[in-house]
């Protein structure tokens, strides 16, 4: 491969983490500084803080009336677990994995929560397993978005508004960049670290009607560990959607939602936040349309992220290595990039094939992506120096 000059120009911001994400344009702890520190959250303006980001969350998002949105502990898997354990058990469940997190959710139900009567429905990274094999009379467990592998289900017209599960969504990397058919969608769940910018450690879950229903008719046949428990003598625990927390937040990463929900708002809401995360991959598409270094690793168009974008790399020199060496060469590019200072944990994680994850969600600027790109031809250009 022949060398390339290092290029000039850099990303203003080279933080393109896929979780933690980046902060939104302009951030600065000074928005933070009017956080109700010291305070309970049970005291007024504590929960006031928590039932405003449950109430802007809501408007953002287009949540329907009816449905409910509550903050719960341990980030997006402490969403999800709480959903699995909680509403599972009532008739038998097709579970959709094509990447980590969803293969995480089928070992949970098939070897934590041991349901006799699972399916689960595989594709390997860059594909979606058949859709027309879901059967919907069952519940239904899926990531929206594949971050590990830059795979999203197209939309939602896979699934019957009339169906007789329910549907339990993964949905952290594409909450607030992608469209969400709520009609289709019985439990969505996200954190606020990923396309908002946020902190760590919350979660968020919404519920529909038919969850709520479930919850207060079905018993699970498993002990309830108390960080899960969403009903009271059989009833729905209100509180809980209300800004009346399971376990203690922390008001310093509440206050830095907020400030994400409010730039949110600022640059046009939830289509504002889709246009700048479909822009960024466009963006991506055209470099990678003219690169000999990089393709997606999702082939169809359709199915690609616009938010954890992920990439092969198909250098000549890269793909004679064996997988021990792509992956040693893949991290070598990776070091590159973080010692000029260009992008930093670009690396494919840890369980998907070599290569490389771009977070392009709306927190990042075109611009920052435009930059990249050169440093990246000029980064495997420069590991084939060690490993070609």
């Amino acid at each position: 491969m022949n060398a390339i000059a290092k290029p000039s120009l850099r990303p203003a911001n080279p933080n393109f983490s896929s979780g933690p994400c980046a902060k939104r344009p302009g951030y600065s702890l000074e928005a933070l500084k009017g956080a109700p520190l010291g305070r309970s959250h049970r005291a007024k303006v504590g929960k006031s803080r928590l039932k405003e980001v449950i109430d802007r969350s809501k408007a953002i998002l287009g949540v329907p009336e009816g449905y409910l949105l509550g903050i719960v502990p341990a980030s997006d898997t402490g969403a999800v677990e709480m959903a699995l354990w909680s509403l599972l058990g009532a008739r038998g469940v097709d579970v959709l994995a094509w990447e980590s997190f969803g293969s995480g959710w089928a070992t949970d139900i098939v070897k934590q929560l041991k349901l006799k009567d699972a399916r689960v429905m595989e594709a390997g990274y860059g594909d979606l397993p058949d859709l027309a094999q879901v059967d919907f009379a069952r519940d239904v467990v899926f990531t929206w978005n594949g971050t590990t592998s830059g795979v999203r289900v197209p939309n939602g017209d896979w699934i019957p508004a009339n169906r007789e599960g329910l549907t339990i969504c993964d949905a952290t990397s594409a909450a607030f960049a992608m469209d969400l058919p709520w009609d289709k969608l019985d439990v969505v769940t996200y954190s606020w670290q990923k396309v908002l910018g946020g902190e760590g450690a919350h979660g968020v879950l919404i519920l529909s009607p038919r969850a709520v229903a479930r919850l207060e008719s079905h018993t699970p046949a498993w002990p309830m560990p108390k960080i899960f428990r969403m009903t009271k003598g059989g009833k729905l625990i209100g509180g809980i959607f209300e800004g009346e927390t399971i376990n203690t937040p922390s008001m310093l990463v509440v206050e830095d939602a907020l400030d994400g929900l409010k730039w949110s708002e600022s640059v046009g809401g939830l289509a504002g936040l889709i246009a700048r995360s479909e822009g960024n991959l466009a963006k991506i598409a055209k470099w990678v349309a003219g690169c000999d270094a990089v393709e997606f690793l999702a082939a169809k168009p359709e199915i690609r992220s616009c938010t954890s974008v992920c990439l092969r790399i198909v250098s000549p020199w890269f793909a004679k290595l064996d997988d021990d060496g792509q992956q040693k060469a893949q991290k070598a590019i990776v070091a590159l990039l973080e010692k000029e200072g260009v992008a930093y944990d670009l690396g494919a994680y840890r369980d998907a094939p070599a290569g490389l994850r771009i977070w392009a969600g709306a927190t990042i600027e075109g611009a920052d992506l435009e930059a990249l790109f050169p440093w990246i031809e000029w980064a495997v250009a420069e590991a084939a120096k060690d490993f070609a």
